[in-house]
């Protein structure tokens, strides 16, 4: 057990990263300062309440947006979404032969770029009969990224002049973790937070498809039985069911106002907690090859969308 100064240095910092005023970047730097320093006196349960947290707090963001608003932004980013999966699916692999990152790797930092992170890798892992060792370094590698990520991109859509609009699609694309998208576009204004929130939860979706062609594919090499499970964004649906409430009582706006500052607020709470996870040994299992296919891949997608997107918005 953690000595008692220990955990209480723990609570007062996860404590002040719900204090309204709070950025996501200073609450994810405190808490990647304290993992890389003393560790998380909680290191496992903090990682489930992360995930849980993180998507209770999308759901709440949901009460921002009336249904109609939400598929208007998830139909204008389908083919968005499309060509800018394919597009780092095609080029992570190509990275990884090239630079020898073995398959499975490879495939999993791939994927990870071209969806959704962390919940993309833990999807497709089972699904490939990825070694967690291989989820492991690939899981260290998008963590990394997406914490460049967070301090990076508004910095860079400010000093371009990015409109909120603009800014959602480059973030909604090119930031691997749903946590660091909202993170990020919460930073950069309320416009961009739901817009991006939107188009990151549509992409999110391509995690069925994938996992599952990618279960199909090993059956059928004869690598494995099929019976992978594949993990079920259900919390976007749940996203969508309270903007449908918005849509239908639009009386309740001052109630649904309240539940949408509490929900930014504690996604910054969620990014203390993840930065908290970050741990040297973390650090340590990122391979030299992996981290150079992860950085050249994340590079390649976030330069090719944002001059596709300065040129067509």
């Amino acid at each position: 057990m953690p000595p008692v100064w220990h955990r209480a240095l723990f609570f007062a910092l996860a404590a002040g990263a719900l204090i309204p005023g709070v950025s996501p970047a200073l609450a994810l730097g405190a808490g990647a300062v304290l993992g890389l320093t003393l560790g998380s006196p909680f290191p496992a349960r903090g990682a489930k309440v992360s995930k849980w947290l993180l998507k209770a707090c999308v759901v709440g963001l949901g009460f921002g947006m009336s249904l109609g608003a939400v598929l208007d932004v998830g139909r204008a980013g389908v083919l968005v979404t499309a060509a800018g999966i394919a597009f780092a699916l095609g080029l992570g692999l190509l990275l990884a032969r090239l630079l020898g990152v073995d398959r499975e790797t490879g495939t999993l930092i791939s994927g990870g770029t071209a969806i959704c992170g962390g919940s993309a890798i833990a999807a497709l892992g089972p699904a490939i009969g990825a070694r967690a060792e291989a989820m492991g370094v690939a899981l260290a590698t998008v963590f990394v990224l997406n914490g460049v990520a967070l301090y990076l991109f508004p910095a860079i859509g400010h000093a371009l002049e990015l409109s909120q609009h603009q800014f959602a699609l480059w973030a909604a694309i090119a930031i691997h973790d749903t946590s660091s998208v909202v993170g990020a576009a919460s930073s950069y204004g309320a416009e961009a937070l739901a817009e991006a929130t939107v188009l990151k939860l549509t992409r999110a979706l391509w995690i069925v498809p994938l996992a599952t062609g990618a279960a199909w594919l090993r059956q059928r090499r004869g690598a494995g039985s099929g019976g992978a499970t594949v993990s079920v964004p259900w919390f976007i649906a749940l996203f969508a069911l309270a903007s449908s409430v918005v849509a239908l009582f639009p009386a309740g706006a001052p109630a649904y106002a309240v539940i949408v500052a509490v929900a930014r607020q504690g996604l910054v709470l969620t990014l203390f907690l993840i930065g908290a996870g970050l741990s040297r040994a973390t650090l340590r299992a990122v391979g030299v090859r992996p981290l150079v296919q992860g950085v050249l891949l994340w590079l390649a997608v976030a330069g090719a969308s944002l001059a596709a997107i300065l040129a067509w918005t």
